[in-house]
């Protein structure tokens, strides 16, 4: 039997279907979907029994919740947002009811950072190097963090040399996918074995880009990565969309964006920006997500936005 949880997300993922439509073709009463979105009505089996033929119809299956989509943050370029739009992103989704790990496999550590873990005793690198379960702390309700630091610098010699050192990630991330809706990584502003096991490991990924100049060249190198681990690796890895991160309203900025979806045509950009705001330092310095430091500035109502079309799309 499907079960509420999984009527609502299927439900989330679709915000196409009309939910008045849905429940009359339920036959359920005025309003149960609409009040058990909001969190003020619990479906029960009843419910769930007469709505599992109808969603069918308009696409459920099992399988669509059976493993994590696994997103992987990625740009070699630094400083354009990757680790905030992981962090606030992955909040946002979990705000919106879905498991969501953070996986920080970046050796800055500033993911883990953001949440006051400096120092892990355990952490990525030695799970998939010394064949160690995966560390998860969990950080909020629904929101989980598997934290990384500078030990991952010292290691990178240990995983290029390890056997299968590019399927590392995935095979561990493959242990604990049922766990989860969503499993965000966050990338190292490089081209070098750690990317490319996220990469190896990942559904889809996300191209923060800031729309300036400097942020832009190189970028073709990072696609042709990714089309080269697509072709001889990982043939379901898909480019989500390219997202404009720290965007300022001058026409430099305009110019730049109109450039980069003429340049890319054949790649996806999302709707949604994110823009640049000194509230987005000020929650990094407090060591929280947007999202609880400052739920109705400008970026945390963006990440929320994205939330709903990265879900949608």
């Amino acid at each position: 039997m499907i079960s509420p949880e999984k009527v609502l997300k299927f439900i989330k993922q679709k915000s196409a279907l009309n939910l008045t439509q849905l429940e009359k073709e339920a036959n359920l009463p005025k309003k149960t979907l609409h009040k058990a979105l909001q969190g003020t009505l619990s479906l029960n089996e009843k419910h769930c029994n007469l709505l599992e033929p109808i969603l069918r119809d308009y696409g459920y299956a099992d399988e669509l919740f059976s493993k994590a989509k696994i997103i992987s943050m990625v740009n070699h370029k630094g400083g354009v947002g990757k680790t905030t739009s992981t962090i606030n992103l992955g909040k946002a989704l979990a705000i919106s009811g879905f498991k969501v790990l953070l996986v920080d496999f970046d050796s800055q550590g500033n993911t883990s950072q953001c949440f006051g873990v400096y120092t892990p005793e355990e952490q990525v690198i030695d799970a998939i190097l010394d064949n160690k379960e995966l560390p998860i702390i969990e950080i909020a309700e629904n929101f989980y963090l598997s934290p990384s630091n500078i030990k991952m610098a010292y290691r990178e010699t240990d995983l290029v040399n390890s056997i299968g050192n590019e399927k590392r990630l995935r095979n561990k991330l493959n242990e604990i996918s049922d766990k989860f809706d969503f499993i965000l990584i966050d990338c190292p502003p490089a081209l070098n074995i750690f990317t490319t096991n996220a990469l190896v490991a990942s559904d889809m990924c996300i191209v923060p880009l800031q729309p300036e100049a400097y942020a832009f060249y190189g970028v073709e190198n990072l696609f042709n990565r990714i089309y080269e681990i697509r072709q001889h690796v990982n043939n379901t890895l898909v480019v989500k969309g390219i997202l404009f991160t720290m965007v300022s309203n001058t026409l430099v900025h305009k110019q730049m964006i109109d450039f980069v979806k003429e340049q890319y045509k054949h790649i996806p950009v999302f709707n949604v920006s994110i823009e640049r705001a000194t509230i987005i330092q000020q929650s990094q310095v407090a060591q929280k997500d947007l999202l609880s430091y400052a739920p109705k500035s400008a970026p945390a109502m963006q990440y929320m936005e994205l939330a709903k079309e990265f879900i949608t799309i």
